[in-house]
């Protein structure tokens, strides 16, 4: 059954699942240009970058084919500066306004209050307390408009991620989720941003090949899977921040809140 543009507006929680699964099977054959134009035409498409490799080539992606694509980040306050700077640095190379969502104030100092500022480190409960605070309730301003999600996962980067599909049902956020890289290998991604000269962020050549919170990040070992430099102090090896889980498994139901925007610089 071909999907229509604007199809999704018209998705309900019953066959959300059922769309998804038939996207997803429309979309594996296509090359990555072909995906982008696919998803753009369906609906109001709000892509999440994190600036990572997957999010710069899915940037250049945008640019290129003038993909109707929204794209924001979320500023939680403690990046590297590398991925801040990138953030100009992006908009000049595509001529693109990436938006940029802040945590609110209160809801950081209420995480500090009870925690600390670096509190995160002492407990899972306290690092998923500070995820929410900066990040999941900014995402779920970002994505408050939203029909269409559309995210960098890729089924190599953890084990937690192999099975992530090209398109799916985000049941808690009533929307479609799409993942257009998810079977794309790391060297196939390292190869197209070195043909296209595509930005990336320097502390990938220093052995962070997941970059999120400075405080949160460290390089990786030789042999180490692409995350494990991610909350490395934690045993579970499943461990995300939450964007990409069920709200019943990361406590998060902040989609609805009211939007507030920062324009990035």
């Amino acid at each position: 059954m071909p999907l229509q543009p604007s199809s999704t507006a018209a998705a309900s929680r019953s066959d959300g699942p059922e769309f998804a699964e038939i996207l997803a099977a429309q979309l594996a054959p296509l090359p990555l240009p072909e995906r982008m134009l696919k998803i753009a035409a369906l609906g109001q498409v709000v892509f999440t970058t994190s600036l990572g490799l997957e999010d710069q080539v899915l940037t250049s992606l945008i640019a290129a084919t003038h993909a109707d694509v929204r794209i924001v980040t979320l500023d939680t306050g403690r990046l590297f500066g590398e991925t801040e700077t990138l953030i100009g640095e992006t908009e000049r190379r595509y001529g693109l306004a990436i938006d940029v969502f802040k945590p609110w104030k209160d809801e950081v100092d209420g995480f500090i209050a009870l925690y600390g500022v670096n509190g995160f480190y002492d407990s899972v409960e306290a690092r998923h307390a500070c995820c929410h605070a900066r990040k999941l309730q900014p995402l779920g301003r970002a994505l408050a408009n939203a029909e269409i999600w559309m995210t960098g996962l890729r089924r190599g980067q953890s084990g937690n991620r192999a099975n992530a599909p090209l398109a799916e049902w985000d049941a808690d956020r009533s929307l479609l989720k799409v993942n257009p890289l998810a079977d794309q290998t790391l060297q196939t991604l390292q190869a197209r941003a070195k043909a296209d000269a595509v930005p990336v962020n320097p502390l990938h050549a220093k052995g962070f090949p997941s970059i999120g919170c400075e405080p949160c990040t460290r390089a990786i070992r030789p042999g180490e899977p692409e995350r494990a430099g991610r909350w490395w102090w934690e045993q579970d090896e499943r461990r995300e921040c939450g964007l990409h889980l069920s709200a019943s498994v990361s406590g998060s139901r902040a989609r609805g809140q009211p939007r507030v925007t920062t324009s990035a610089s």
